[in-house]
């Protein structure tokens, strides 16, 4: 089996990805501006958000 290697996604793998990205941070603020938590991966461990916390996940990246 042959296997090749990209150094940067595909134009439409590109256009998925930040689809993902806006969906999930979009996601993430309706959490927060309701009072809800969410559950992240963090540093190989699954941690909860909420509040400033989450608050921070959204606006910093």
């Amino acid at each position: 089996m042959s296997t090749t290697s990209q150094s940067k996604p595909s134009p439409e793998a590109q256009r998925r990805l930040i689809a993902l990205h806006q969906t999930v941070k979009k996601t993430l603020e309706r959490k927060w501006r309701l009072g809800h938590y969410a559950v992240v991966w963090e540093d190989g461990k699954v941690v909860k958000k909420s509040g400033d916390e989450l608050k921070k996940l959204i606006f910093e990246e």
